[in-house]
Formats: structure tokens, sequence, C-alpha cells
């Protein structure tokens, strides 16, 4: 058995799991220590369905800990970000297009320094160690333990980023923290940076929170082993979510539609995933959420990490309603929902009285919003309607059509039948599928990375990509015979000389419990 437990801006949902059956599921308000939030959902699954520690396998958390902690700008570490790329790359440094309040959070520091490569791997400039312990004198005398190191075409060829991570260390000891840019972003140079600046900006609450995290559940005698959701429905060991905080931040979405696929049996889908406070829309393509193409932009920053495609509106249950119905949102009354809402006694008008008092859901005690007046109900309603069916069609891809899924405890703000898009597919334990997501989660390997044709053959390129893909799959801790390629693209670049494609594989795998995946694949 497993534990799924996903934490929402207004909810924390936990499911026990058998299998693919849930045997539990229950449903909390997010606490302000959300520590103690998913504790208390672990005892309230205890107390659905009474087991023992030595009865589950494994325990896996979604949390929006280090996303909010971001938007925040709350435990950010001082940061330096070096990057290797001289002669070249000097137009535009390190830190270019945050917003100011951003990098004055985590005291940004920029350094650049010679090294990288060339698309197909060769030598842009060798690294100067002088330089480099220099750039090291400096960052120790401004006291910051957290480094971001990126490269030119990194992903192609790591090695100046791994040996100047070397140096580095060597030069300020064991207990800096190091973020190397090929391990979390991919093509495309500032984006990448960005991605590992946040990414080592993130370290040092990472070490606390999820410390916290492991040694409470210990004290409460849970043993089984601890993993986190990614943005991609992979799964982290705790030591990987510690190194890499940054791949947990939109793991709440991917964790619904994963769950979406599984308790619809849908591969291929719209999913309308309806919380307290948002609505996220995002499309399955054979059961995985389909990934961004484009640049991601986080707390104002541009990044390239891996990100599901995901619409957010700002409508969810604790939305609040105004000017008669006709404005929904976007603020919300959020993890107050079950004391400020008027169907459990509250003042405030909210997404949720009025989806009870239309008949669309029973939560809470429906006689105290049976005088809400029928045009303000029927004009916010249709206004969500609309909302969230304009939503949908813009994550389509084509006229063919599109099933629809709605989970998360929200959707009861949903009709029936969407317009344009027919019957709405609401499967048991929809109000959980977040949980449940998190607790199928399997385990990942990707490859993103530029070939030159004029060097290997293009199926000798397609070959070592998947069998690459396959490999950090299993060295994740995937069983070798479950791993399969999920997404495979492949991009020719005319631009570059020689010929050059890029391509992307992802395979995923089913977790092997009786293996830690290492710290770094």
């Amino acid at each position: 058995m497993r534990i799924g437990i996903d934490v929402g801006g207004t909810n924390t949902d936990a499911v026990l799991m058998r299998g693919d059956r849930v045997v539990a599921a229950c449903k909390r308000s997010t606490a302000p220590d959300v520590t103690r939030g998913i504790l208390d959902a672990i005892s309230a699954l205890e107390s659905a369905h009474p087991f023992g520690a030595q009865d589950i396998d494994a325990i896996m958390v979604g949390t929006t800990h280090f996303i909010n902690a971001l938007i925040e700008r709350r435990g950010l570490a001082p940061t330096a970000a070096v990057r290797l790329g001289l002669p070249a790359t000097s137009s535009l440094p390190p830190f270019v297009g945050w917003p100011t309040e951003l990098v004055e959070a985590i005291d940004g520091q920029g350094y650049l320094a010679h090294g990288g490569y060339e698309f197909d791997g060769s030598a842009l400039a060798d690294l100067d160690p002088d330089e480099l312990h220099r750039i090291g004198d400096d960052i120790a005398a401004r006291g910051i333990r957290s480094i971001a190191i990126s490269s030119v075409f990194a992903p192609v060829n790591a090695d100046a980023e791994i040996a100047a991570a070397d140096i580095f260390a060597a030069h300020l000891g064991p207990t800096v923290a190091i973020s190397l840019s090929h391990e979390i972003g991919r093509i495309g140079l500032l984006e990448r940076e960005n991605a590992t600046i946040i990414n080592a900006a993130l370290r040092d609450i990472a070490d606390a929170i999820l410390a916290d995290l492991s040694e409470s559940l210990h004290r409460r005698g849970w043993d089984a082993p601890l993993y986190l959701s990614q943005n991609d429905g992979t799964l982290m060991n705790l030591e990987q979510a510690r190194r890499y905080p940054v791949a947990t931040f939109a793991s709440g979405p991917t964790n619904s539609m994963r769950g979406a696929a599984l308790l619809s049996g849908m591969q291929t889908c719209a999913v309308v995933d309806i919380g307290g406070t948002t609505s996220d829309i995002g499309l399955l393509e054979g059961g995985f959420p389909r990934e961004s193409r484009a640049e991601v932009h986080v707390a104002g920053v541009r990044t390239n990490f891996r990100m599901p495609d995901v619409i957010s509106l700002g409508i969810g249950g604790g939305s609040r309603i105004r000017d008669d119905g006709r404005r929904i949102g976007p603020d919300s009354v959020g993890y107050r929902l079950p004391s400020e809402a008027r169907v459990f006694g509250g003042t405030a008008l909210t997404a949720t009285d009025i989806a009870v008092a239309a008949g669309r859901g029973v939560v809470g005690d429906p006689n105290l919003v049976a005088h809400l007046d029928g045009s303000v109900v029927r004009d916010a309603l249709a206004r969500i309607d609309e909302e969230i069916a304009r939503g949908v069609d813009r994550m389509r891809v084509s006229a063919d059509p599109l099933a629809v899924v709605a989970v998360g405890g929200g959707s009861i703000l949903l009709p029936e039948s969407l317009p344009g898009f027919g019957t709405i597919l609401r499967p048991d334990n929809y109000a959980v599928a977040n949980a449940v997501g998190a607790a199928i989660a399997n385990v990942g390997g990707e490859v993103d990375r530029m070939y030159s044709t004029d060097r290997l053959s293009r199926d000798r390129i397609v070959e070592q990509a998947r069998q690459e893909a396959i490999n950090r799959a299993v060295l994740a801790g995937a069983t070798a015979d479950s791993v399969r390629i999920v997404e495979f693209d492949e991009l020719p670049i005319p631009y570059l000389p020689g010929n050059a494609v890029r391509v992307r594989v992802k395979a995923v795998g089913v977790l092997d419990l009786g293996k830690e995946a290492p710290a770094h694949v």
C-alpha cells in the first residue's frame, strides 16, 4: 500500500492506495504549518481505514512549499550566479530581466568566466582555474553559500560545469551548495540559468523543510521511503528533492492530471482541476500531462525547466462573487472556506455558495443559500461555464472532439456538460485526484540534446538518445522491464552548421521500492 498526499493552497488531500485502488481518502483544510497538515492527513487515513506503519511501502507528497517560498520571497538563500561563457555572452549578464525585488531578496551576485561549448560539444573556451578562484574569494567575502553554475550548451557537454563545481567545492569547502544547470534546465542559456539560480536560492529552505518533514514522520514511527512529486509527473527521493526543489513547482496540476488519467481510464483528454483558489486546465497525452514547449515564467522570471502546459484561471470553490454575479474572483477565501462561505455560516459569497444554490453540489447547509437571488446565481454560473470552456478551447490543438474530465473538490462548479465539448466526465474519487496522482507516480529519465548528423546517422542518434533516457529512468529507481518511452521529439536546427538536430526523449517506469534512487542521475 502507498499513501499519496497533495498539499494545495486550500486543501490537503490524502489517499491510501493498494495497487490502483483507492482504499481510503480524506480532505483537510491546508494548515499554516504544512508539515503538521501532512501528519494530520495521515492520521485521518488511519482513522478511516486502520493500518500500521509496516503496511505502507512508500509515502508520496506533492507540495507547494517551494513555489510559495519563491513567490512570497521567504527563506531564500543569498545566491551567486556563475556563468561559463566568456568571451561570448557578456552582453546579457546573469539576472537580466529579473524583477528587482527578487534579485534583492536573494542578494543576487552575477559572475562571468571563461568556458562553455559549441552546440556540437567542442570547447568554446578553456576553464581558467585562477579566474574561478578569484570569483570564489569574492563569493566567500560576501558570505554566500549557494552557487548556481551555468555553461553555454551544458546539456550537450556538462564537463565545464562539473569541473567548475569541483573547483568551488575545494576552494570554499564542502558546505557550499552548488546547483548545475545541465541537471535542471534545457537548451537555452538564459532560461536554464534562471531556473538554476532559483533552485540555488531554494536550497536552504529545502534542507530545513524536508528535514523537518522526514524527522516528524520518523518520530511517529513512519519509516517508509518518502518521495516528492516532480513537475513532469514522476517522483524523486528525499535527497533529490533537497538538491532540486525547483522540480516540485507544478506538481499539483501534474498530480491532478495523472490521477484523472487513472480514475477516468482516459489517456488523451482535457483535464479541468478546480480547487479552492484556481482552475488548472491541461491536456493528457498518453496518460501524461503535455509539457510546455515554450518558456515558463515563474515569479516574473523566464525559465525553461520541465513544466506542464497548464492554464490557470482565478476561479475556484473559494472565489469571491461580486457585482451581482458578473465578477468571479480572482481573490479567494482559500483555506478559510469552511468558516467564511455562506453554506458554512460565514458572510462571504463564494463560488461554492453559488454552486450549492443551483443544485450542482451539496456542501455545508444548502438552506443557508436558498434565498440567493436567482439572477445572481445564473449570471455567476454562466460566467464560470464560459471562462472554463474558453480555457479548454485554448488548450486544444485541433478541431477534433476532445473529452473533458473534471477533478478537484471545486469541480461541483461545473455543469453536467460544457458548451462546445459535451458531457463532462467526473470519475469516482474525483475530489482527491491530485493525491491519487501522487500515489501512482512513476520515475523517469529525460534527454534533451543537440546532435550533429554529420557525425552520426539519424538512426544512431535516435537509438542513442532513447537508450540514454531509459538508462536514466532505471538509475532514478525504475524497474528495468517497466520502462517505456512516453515522449519523443526531433527538431532540425537549420541555422546551425553541421546539420544539427535537437532530440528530446522521455522515459518512465514503475518505481522499484526495493532500490533507493541515487541523489544524482
